[in-house]
């Protein structure tokens, strides 16, 4: 967050490839930055930056980001509670860390990148949806007041957005394979079961609660992935951690570095100590 902050104090553009620092930081990350100075470098973000081209702000009617679903979509309650730390790194379309991929499993990724979407294009949070697309092609989409949806596809790799994020706004030469036209494609699509997945119904509560909210969502996210991988806790357990550190936490009145780092670094004390007492 600190280095974030700086880089915009220089008023160079900054190409964002660590969602977490814009998250935590919230308005100390926005209000310092100036109309497109933040460039995403998320496959999701960058796509609706793209997609925005095609309208003005005041025709936008919401913002759609596409989630994979993971390994275990179409889980229930009960089949989560079973899965193994190796069952939730074998993503699908993507190869990714440890804890990204982990995030990826249980929603709780497209959950911070659902705040990601509300900071960087100032479009609320009932106008953002997720949907489950698992081909991964489509990358997010962008729904105009008029009806017209403008969808951005490409293979799913991170060459495309990690050019973009440093070539904004112009774009470089046969950068990624496009998608082939001559072949046939089946691209499905379903809503997300929230019921299952609540990283992203917990995620857009405290997005719109602001203040430290969402640095304790990260902080207390980590941890519980760390303890999950060390065997301490079930997957379920993940997001029930989250929201223990979410209800328990009283932010401060005013945002500022040291109140965020200081959340960040109650929710990890606290949910540590959750864990243990679980043991």
């Amino acid at each position: 967050l600190a280095p974030t902050l700086a880089a915009l104090r220089t008023g160079k553009i900054l190409a964002l490839a660590n969602k977490e620092s814009l998250i935590v930081g919230g308005e100390l990350v926005t209000s310092l930055a100036s109309p497109g100075q933040i460039v995403p470098v998320d496959s999701e973000h960058s796509a609706i930056a793209q997609c925005l081209r095609s309208g003005s702000k005041q025709e936008v009617k919401k913002l759609i980001l596409t989630a994979s679903g993971g390994p275990f979509r179409g889980f229930t309650q009960d089949q989560l509670a079973r899965v193994t730390p190796a069952e939730a790194l074998a993503h699908p379309t993507w190869v990714m860390g440890k804890v990204v991929t982990t995030n990826s499993a249980s929603l709780v990724n497209k959950g911070l990148e659902l705040i990601e979407a509300h900071l960087l294009f100032d479009i609320p949070f009932e106008s953002i949806e997720v949907t489950v697309h698992p081909q991964s092609v489509i990358h997010s989409m962008v729904e105009f007041v008029d009806g017209s949806v403008i969808a951005q596809a490409s293979p799913p790799d991170m060459k495309l957005p990690i050019a973009l994020g440093l070539s904004w706004p112009d774009r470089l030469d046969s950068v990624s394979n496009p998608v082939d036209w001559t072949k046939s494609h089946d691209w499905h699509f379903e809503p997300l079961d929230e019921s299952v997945f609540q990283a992203v119904r917990l995620a857009r509560q405290v997005g719109k609660a602001g203040k430290s909210y969402p640095a304790v969502y990260n902080a207390a996210n980590e941890q519980a992935v760390m303890a999950f991988h060390q065997g301490a806790i079930s997957f379920d357990q993940i997001t029930d951690l989250i929201e223990r550190a979410v209800d328990a936490h009283q932010p401060d009145t005013e945002l500022t570095l040291a109140s965020v780092l200081e959340a960040e670094k109650w929710a990890r004390d606290r949910t540590d100590a959750q864990i243990a007492k679980a043991c």
